[in-house]
């Protein structure tokens, strides 16, 4: 299987490279790029899964329409292709499962 990303990164050398973390692992992505856009030219290919069925998403749209993007970004829900790279950003997948309580019995 071939695991290499489709898109490319267009200036590799045009922006210096901040640590960004994003479902616990760190890439080095473009200052100031769009964030979506970054993560698609470093490998990632899901974003999030579907709280109902748990299909994995993806961008699409690219410009905020559509939702598919969806992260979480310090405890708040946003949108990855509105969204910046900045050093030290940590970026988890939208509506995961944060523990299920035990109290179901």
């Amino acid at each position: 299987m071939n695991d290499a990303s489709p898109f490319l990164d267009l200036a590799p050398d045009a922006a210096p490279r901040v640590s960004v973390r994003f479902d616990g692992q760190d890439y080095a992505l473009p200052e100031g790029a769009n964030l979506a856009a970054a993560l698609l030219a470093a490998g990632v290919r899901s974003f999030r899964e579907t709280p109902v069925s748990g299909a994995p998403r993806a961008p699409f749209c690219m410009m905020g329409a559509c939702y598919d993007c969806l992260v979480e970004v310090d405890g708040v829900t946003r949108q990855a292709c509105m969204i910046e790279v900045s050093d030290g950003l940590i970026v988890d997948r939208a509506h995961q499962d944060k523990g299920a309580s035990d109290a179901d019995g």
